[in-house]
């Protein structure tokens, strides 16, 4: 058994901490003055916190002097500490907070513009963990971390673009955040990575419910019409997306059409969404079925007459099965009419835009729009 000085708890005397002897003297080294034996100490911390709630908490009396060397000229130096605050941020809301108070925004901004590719990687991650605390969220938009953010997300590894967005989906629950993500145009790189991502993944989830607030501003909303291929990808992730990202979707599509029905309803009509609405009335969450069918009922009129018409005829199925669905049989028949109905209307939707695919010129209609 380590050997250790035993430290205080609360008043009571009811609790006591056990310090281990070598905590005691990695904290030493890491207030030592020579480079080398702080270099040493940092990695000594993020190993023995890699895994360790208990160490998180013993070594929080090392957060000052790490984040001090992220101010070193040396890059093993401030690497070696990042990695170390890192581990120490992980499940722990007081070390996050303490680290944030203790100076680490200003140089972890500088790392966020460093031309080294990895260092902005770690200090994306540093930053993802670090906002996930309520109190730093306004400290860390303060800080002019989501520009930079936004530019990870649009020009980063692949890593760099999934702790971006996902520190941009936590900072984003903060009033006032959600304009300043807007003002640095991140629906364009959001979109990009809808495309690019698994359907079903986590972070489809994430970037769907970002771009789900973002769509309550009309720059938002401009800015999703304006970006090729934009509607498209929020209708796919409605279509094959897990549920909670279906929701998302068409929580998005939704607030489009409720903030101006005749500006939306075509452009979210000509991507072939019915099917996927239809099967969300009886296949998505409690709240997606709601949404989908208030979206169903503002997509029925349109100006195009023969669109009107097959939306009219759809909406009547829906209303029907639901209406069977609402009642005592919520399984049988009204399943089977679904599941068959959705397979009909997607073939009639396929061979629909093969037609136009035929008659349209390019600018009428992009290639990419084209396969479903």
């Amino acid at each position: 058994m380590e050997s250790g000085s035993e430290c205080p708890g609360n008043d009571s005397g009811v609790f006591s901490i056990r310090v281990p002897a070598i905590v005691q003297q990695t904290i030493e080294f890491i207030q030592s003055e020579d480079s080398n034996s702080k270099i040493q100490a940092a990695r000594e911390i993020r190993r023995l916190t890699k895994t360790s709630q208990k160490h998180r908490r013993y070594f929080s009396g090392a957060i000052e002097p790490l984040v001090a060397m992220l101010r070193s000229d040396s890059s093993d130096c401030y690497e070696a500490a990042l990695f170390a605050l890192l581990n120490l941020a992980v499940k722990d809301e007081m070390n996050k907070i303490a680290i944030v108070d203790a100076g680490a925004l200003p140089p972890l901004i500088c790392f966020l513009n460093s031309n080294d590719s990895n260092l902005r990687e770690y200090a994306t991650a540093a930053l993802l963990t670090l906002s996930a605390s309520a109190v730093n969220k306004p400290k860390i938009s303060a800080s002019g971390a989501i520009p930079l953010l936004v530019e990870i997300l649009r020009d980063g590894s692949p890593q760099a673009k999934v702790d971006s967005l996902m520190a941009l989906y936590n900072l984003s629950t903060h009033p006032g955040n959600l304009s300043i993500i807007l003002a640095a145009k991140a629906i364009s790189p959001l979109v990009n990575l809808l495309k690019s991502c698994k359907k079903s993944s986590k972070t489809v989830e994430k970037c769907s419910a970002l771009l789900e607030s973002l769509l309550s501003f009309d720059e938002g909303r401009t800015a999703l019409i304006f970006e090729e291929g934009g509607v498209l990808a929020v209708v796919e992730v409605l279509e094959s997306g897990s549920l909670q990202s279906r929701e998302h979707a068409v929580g998005a599509l939704l607030t489009m059409c409720k903030s101006d029905r005749c500006r939306y309803r075509e452009p979210i009509l000509r991507e072939g969404v019915i099917p996927g609405l239809l099967e969300l009335t009886v296949q998505g969450t409690p709240k997606s079925q709601l949404k989908a069918r208030t979206l169903l009922e503002l997509l029925r009129d349109s100006p195009n007459r023969r669109t009107e018409f097959q939306a009219d005829t759809l909406e009547n199925i829906v209303c029907n099965i639901v209406s069977q669905i609402d009642g005592e049989d919520r399984s049988g028949k009204a399943q089977k009419m679904l599941a068959e109905m959705v397979q009909v209307s997607m073939e009639q939707s396929l061979r629909h835009l093969e037609k136009r695919a035929l008659v349209c010129t390019p600018i009428d209609r992009p290639l990419s729009k084209l396969s479903l």
